[in-house]
């Protein structure tokens, strides 16, 4: 089928070491089936890695960056652009799409470790004048989505919003008044979880609030900057910078359609507007992890879990965190976060001290709603790629 011709079987496998702050080829671009560095710890992941971008209706591409203690392992399948046999490369740019959130949450903590935040700040001291079922929300439970408040991204108001100006963004200020005529999700907040983009908007405009400087200064001071992060950035627009691997909607029976610069950044901001590369996005949750942004003390309460998904569902047994999630798999317990958005979608995860981590980016918009079948073949690839991070 023309489907096939369009990504044919190709695995790429790269294993890379880190020495002297370098990253050095120690292997050659292979087909699935050659002889490569992966060993039989990985040889299950490259044929899941495979399959997904062979099945009917799968996505383009799909590249995984295993870390294990300074070495690192690439695995990349199918390709970056529908009609090349170019694959995702570690330098190419993505749209993290929700795993922005969890660098939302790296600056609130930082926040939080220097005493200008607090997790027991509400809503209502730093944000007044919103809703009045917010004000007593706090920080906390936005970190953690228990917050309650409805999902702006989910309203008609914002449906109509963004199909009459996909190129040009509201400020961010205005994202959550698509859900002010909203009643909450539940009462008290604290009392469920409901998993919710409004709430990483919210910490956001708190970060602004408490510190007199826009969200994205407070991202290049406090996460970008110190954990060299120099290919990750929060644009407003919907150009990517170069290189980059095109991203798409998946259709049954229908070719991919190139979704790349759909609609400008700024519609999602602080809740997925994040771009980076399989590096960078490695060497973000690595840090984050092990609490490279704030204090032990936070730390700990950053790793205080209850039972919630993130968006889509991540491997394993999934539990949510002050912007984390735990993820309990067949081969071990990784920390980190998932996301979704038209033509991309992520997973990113480290063991507990930041030694090993595992990233996972696929050019395609993969979900529960509407592609249930890859979503657990992708489901199956994590947790093949935590227990390739391990050496199982």
């Amino acid at each position: 089928m023309e489907r096939h011709r369009v990504h044919p079987s190709v695995a790429l496998t790269l294993a890379v070491l880190v020495a002297a702050g370098a990253w050095l080829a120690a292997g050659a671009p292979t087909r699935a089936g050659a002889s490569t560095p992966c060993t039989s710890d990985c040889s299950a992941l490259v044929r899941a890695g495979d399959a997904l971008v062979t099945a009917p209706d799968g996505p383009p591409g799909v590249i995984v960056v295993v870390h294990r203690k300074g070495t690192v392992i690439v695995h990349s399948f199918g390709t970056s652009e529908v009609g090349t046999t170019t694959p995702i490369t570690t330098s190419d740019h993505l749209r993290l799409a929700s795993v922005s959130k969890a660098y939302s949450g790296a600056v609130a903590l930082s926040l939080v470790g220097s005493g200008v935040l607090h997790l027991t700040d509400t809503v209502g001291r730093w944000l007044p004048g919103l809703p009045a079922a917010w004000n007593h929300v706090t920080l906390a439970q936005l970190l953690q989505h228990t917050s309650g408040i409805k999902d702006f991204s989910q309203t008609p108001e914002f449906v109509d919003a963004i199909t009459q100006s996909f190129q040009v963004a509201p400020p961010p200020a205005v994202l959550p008044t698509y859900a002010y005529t909203y009643p909450n999700n539940f009462t008290p907040p604290g009392s469920a979880y409901r998993y919710s983009n409004t709430d990483n908007i919210l910490v956001a405009l708190m970060v602004q609030a408490a510190t007199g400087h826009t969200y994205e200064q407070e991202l290049a001071s406090r996460v970008f900057g110190p954990l060299g992060l120099h290919q990750t950035s929060l644009p407003s627009g919907s150009a990517l910078p170069t290189p980059y691997a095109h991203g798409y909607g998946l259709a049954t029976g229908q070719a991919p359609e190139d979704q790349t610069n759909e609609f400008a950044a700024g519609w999602s901001w602080a809740s997925g507007g994040i771009v980076s590369t399989p590096l960078d996005a490695d060497r973000f949750i690595r840090a984050y992890v092990r609490g490279a942004t704030t204090t032990k003390a936070v730390l700990a309460e950053q790793f205080r879990f209850r039972p919630g998904s993130s968006e889509p569902a991540g491997p394993g047994t999934n539990s949510a965190g002050l912007a984390i999630f735990r993820y309990v798999t067949k081969c071990g317990t990784v920390y980190g976060h998932t996301g979704n958005t038209a033509g991309y979608t992520q997973f990113a995860a480290a063991g507990v001290n930041g030694q090993r981590s595992v990233v996972v980016q696929v050019n395609a918009q993969i979900s529960e709603k509407n592609t249930p079948k890859l979503l657990d073949e992708l489901r199956n690839l994590e947790t093949l790629a935590v227990c390739s991070m391990f050496g199982h």
